[in-house]
């Protein structure tokens, strides 16, 4: 593609224009020309749009798809199109398909299938055989397939052993381990925050502590054992504090949080509706307070839309049986820029990709074109007619939201939402 891009401001912490209105020239999807005003050029297309904002692409950290085994609730195209929408020129996508991701040939699946799109899909091999967490999947066959990274999705690893395997195995060819914060033992059937709001509701409990209890046997770990470790969707006060502190002795660990718990709290919970039905379960005031902060100040690394389609079988039941996740993509810009300022929010939507894949993307000259395109002004009530993904158990409806999405350019393609 050939494009001009008009008198957008740049969100880049790393560029002398680093807020300032800039003109952009990509050529056959790469970035040629930034200044502060270019010429026309021949048969080029011009993007000119209000309040146009543009920083390099934007990269979710846990997206969940469905295909293959449940297509009902996502397929890899249709997903592929919501990321692009909502912002998104790369998703690390987890290993709960069926069947599991925890061998060569459904990562390479996973890259086949994706293969063309303007987002780049980059899967998450299952840790352990069928993420069952007794016995450690083929971590080198996956990586070598194109696996990014290594976490049973939403299972903790209750094993201390076989995370510090897994820790000291990858090491040999740098791969990342993920070990989703939950001790299970404190968690039986529990369906919310254990607090004040669970016990006015009569729902069983999920206790702060068992998170804190994980993150810390976690760390302790990887002092130990060394390795890269990522700590996905933190919910807790304590849990911001336990990451600062690691990150303080030097330990090479970062963590993301899931915008839904960074925008509401249990109070959500009152007329027990399963969309707000998450994991890890939304907490208080307090602890979402903290994540911002964290956020803020550079604890927390990246947020993560946690986007998780789920049919209605699955969710419009008793909030008992209902089964935990939202879809959040679409809502992540306008749910994070309410909280935080637009240099945050991009940070915390770009830095993941680095961590998980190894490349850092820039909006400079001479790379190819990967830039999210969006704006900061107006707010809106984020209704269905918002909703892209072929599930709709979508927790921020009728959620007030500021910003929008225009669109992407990555992959020599324009995809405007």
């Amino acid at each position: 593609m050939n494009a001009r891009i008009v008198q957008a401001k740049l969100i880049d912490d790393n560029h002398s224009l680093n807020g300032k209105l800039v003109d952009l020239r990509i050529e056959n999807g790469v970035l040629t020309e930034i200044a502060e005003s270019l010429s026309a050029k021949k048969d080029e297309e011009i993007i000119e749009l209000k309040d146009l904002h543009v920083s390099a692409g934007w990269f979710d950290s846990s997206v969940s798809m469905g295909e293959p085994g449940y297509e009902e609730r996502e397929t890899l195209k249709n997903g592929l199109q919501v990321a692009a929408k909502s912002g998104f020129t790369g998703i690390a996508v987890n290993p709960n398909t069926k069947p599991v991701a925890d061998d060569s040939a459904v990562i390479n699946f996973l890259k086949t299938k994706s293969s063309g799109h303007a987002v780049d899909l980059y899967p998450i091999g299952a840790l352990t055989q069928n993420g069952a967490g007794i016995d450690l999947a083929e971590l080198y066959d996956m990586q070598q397939a194109g696996a990014v990274a290594f976490g049973d999705y939403q299972h903790a690893i209750k094993n201390p052993n076989l995370l510090k395997l897994a820790l000291q195995y990858t090491q040999g060819f740098d791969g990342l381990v993920l070990s989703f914060p939950q001790e299970n033992d404190l968690v039986i059937n529990g369906m919310a925050n254990e607090g004040e709001t669970a016990i006015q509701l009569g729902l069983k409990g999920i206790p702060a502590l068992a998170e804190h209890l994980q993150i810390t046997r976690d760390l302790y770990l990887l002092e130990y054992a060394g390795g890269k470790l990522h700590i996905p969707t933190i919910s807790t006060a304590q849990s911001v504090a336990l990451v600062k502190a690691a990150k303080e002795k030097g330990l090479d660990v970062t963590c993301s949080v899931a915008i839904t718990n960074l925008f509401y709290t249990d109070a959500a919970l009152h007329d027990f509706d399963t969309r707000y039905k998450v994991l890890p379960p939304l907490r208080t005031e307090e602890d979402r307070k903290a994540l911002v902060a964290g956020l803020e100040d550079g604890t927390i690394d990246m947020v993560t839309s946690d986007h998780n389609p789920l049919d209605i079988e699955l969710k419009k039941l008793e909030f008992d049986h209902a089964k935990f996740g939202t879809i959040a993509q679409e809502a992540t810009l306008g749910a994070l820029l309410q909280l935080v300022s637009a240099e945050v929010a991009v940070k915390a939507l770009t830095k993941g990709r680095e961590r998980f894949t190894g490349v850092r993307t820039q909006v400079r000259t001479g790379e190819t074109a990967n830039l999210t395109l969006f704006t900061t002004e107006g707010t809106n009530t984020f209704t269905k007619e918002q909703i892209r993904s072929k599930s709709k158990n979508a927790a921020f409806l009728g959620a007030e939201l500021r910003g929008s999405v225009y669109g992407i350019i990555a992959n020599n393609q324009f995809i405007a939402s």
